[in-house]
């Protein structure tokens, strides 16, 4: 094993992970993300982003390669260390919510606080706070079925954000959100990321959404790519340059841009 760089909060190298049906998920996909990051993960659906973070998280172990956090090995831990890692360090929000339906929206909010040990005045104290700074403060006491999917989302970032988690995974978190909603609950967990120091690893399809992280990743076919765009047919050397069509982006797959230059993916 080789140890992973100092300023990165969590690492992996050549991870591999197949569907049950032997379909690959991941093919070698190597990452660093530095204490405080907001890192998008981005790409079109069935790319491999869902995958690549439950192996980072722990929720899953890859078929190979590694994944550190905080220079301790998280592929070499046994099923109870990896879960109490996600209960005391981890956050995930998933692109549905997921609510517990006997508890109200803030003892929602609190559980995964009460479950550290955390005393129930304090959990729900911080429970409030989140669900305020998302405009659901005012539903605290309602039961997840009076509310509609877009407030029971944001019960459930709450709920996620509460215990200050180092590091916060966002699986397409505004998927169920109107679209008037979105700018507003991605502001509140990008600002309340970089206030509270966390590192949040965020899988979108959505441009707009990529665009609010520090630095973004792409998935296609589950290898990491980098989309070349190269100049129309019968332009090169120069003339290509003259036009501005030469360069590099970072994009999710081969295709044709508006332009009409081809672009193709390279692994990287």
């Amino acid at each position: 094993m080789v140890a992973p760089p100092d300023n990165d909060v969590l690492w992996a190298r050549a991870l591999h992970f197949q569907h049950n049906d032997g379909s690959p998920a991941l093919s070698g996909v190597s990452l660093g993300v530095r204490e405080g990051e907001i890192l998008a993960v981005s790409g079109p659906r069935g790319s491999g982003k869902t995958t690549l973070l439950r192996c980072l998280s722990g929720l899953v172990r890859p078929m190979r390669g590694e994944v550190w956090f905080n220079s301790v090995p998280v592929h070499t831990m046994g099923p109870l260390t990896r879960e109490r890692l996600r209960r005391d360090r981890f956050g995930w929000i998933d692109p549905a919510p997921v609510l517990v339906p006997e508890l109200n929206v803030w003892e929602n909010a609190a559980l995964p606080l009460m479950l550290r040990g955390t005393s129930r005045r304090r959990a729900k104290t911080a429970a409030l706070e989140w669900l305020e700074r998302l405009d659901i403060g005012d539903r605290a006491r309602k039961r997840p079925y009076e509310l509609r999917q877009s407030e029971r989302q944001r019960v459930s970032i709450a709920r996620a954000l509460a215990p200050a988690p180092t590091v916060l995974f966002a699986d397409e978190p505004t998927a169920p959100l109107y679209q008037a909603d979105r700018a507003q609950v991605l502001r509140t967990l990008t600002t309340a990321a970089r206030s509270h120091g966390i590192t949040v690893i965020l899988a979108t399809h959505d441009a707009d959404t990529a665009a609010l992280a520090d630095r973004r990743v792409s998935l296609l076919d589950g290898r990491r790519v980098t989309t070349v765009h190269l100049p129309p047919v019968g332009k090169t050397g120069k003339a290509a340059e003259a036009d501005g069509d030469t360069g590099t982006d970072t994009g999710t797959g081969a295709g044709t841009d508006t332009e009409g230059r081809a672009a193709c993916s390279l692994s990287v």
